[in-house]
């Protein structure tokens, strides 16, 4: 039975942002479409419990894009519309490739939704862990065959949590691609409630 905490919360810390070692397609890509973000890591070392990572997506709408999500995508909870989904999930990293794996049609999401921000959450059970903590994780977001950026998360590696992507909508309707981790400190439920606010202009 799962019995990790569902991601929805009040706010917490920032633990601080870094490039971390990786690669994006000039940090910025307009008219996107349908993303697929996908994250790995290593099982832990025998003796050791497992680290499960989560990949987490909020909406939020063209009246309040920085404030609380309308609604939050995670391991046991879909989009209303079906347009943000996770098809692959792992609780310890045991998977063959990618072990969780987040779709975003972007293209069908309602009008009011103008941000969409993703972000990858490490549960906290035993004890504290951070992406340090973590063997050899990774990211890559594409669409298609593009891809749009890759991470390891060096440059947060104290922090529990952390925004990979963001994508909101231009003067015309198309989505903008912004690429980045950033990091935060605080458990899953907070994170969730609170990775909206980074990144304002």
């Amino acid at each position: 039975m799962d019995n990790r905490p569902s991601p929805s919360g009040s706010s917490g810390g920032r633990a601080g942002r870094g490039p971390g070692k990786g690669k994006s397609v000039n940090g910025l890509s307009k008219g996107i479409r349908k993303v697929e973000v996908a994250l790995r890591w290593d099982p832990s070392p025998a003796g050791q419990p497992p680290a499960d990572l989560d990949v987490v997506a909020g909406t939020y709408v063209a009246d309040d894009p920085y404030g609380d999500p309308s609604y939050v995508v995670h391991y046991d909870s879909r989009s209303p519309d079906g347009t943000i989904y996770l098809n692959r999930d792992s609780q310890d990293g045991k998977g063959f490739g990618f072990d969780e794996v987040m779709m975003l049609e972007l293209e069908r999401l309602d009008a009011r939704y103008a941000r969409v921000v993703v972000g990858v959450a490490i549960q906290q059970r035993t004890e504290d862990r951070t992406f340090g903590d973590v063997a050899n994780p990774g990211l890559r977001i594409r669409e298609g065959y593009t891809e749009l950026a890759t991470d390891d998360f060096s440059g947060v590696l104290g922090a529990t949590a952390a925004t990979v992507a963001e994508f909101v909508r231009d003067e015309t309707g198309a989505w903008e691609f912004r690429a980045g981790v950033h990091g935060f400190e605080g458990d899953p439920a907070t994170f969730a409630a609170a990775m909206g606010a980074a990144r304002r202009p």
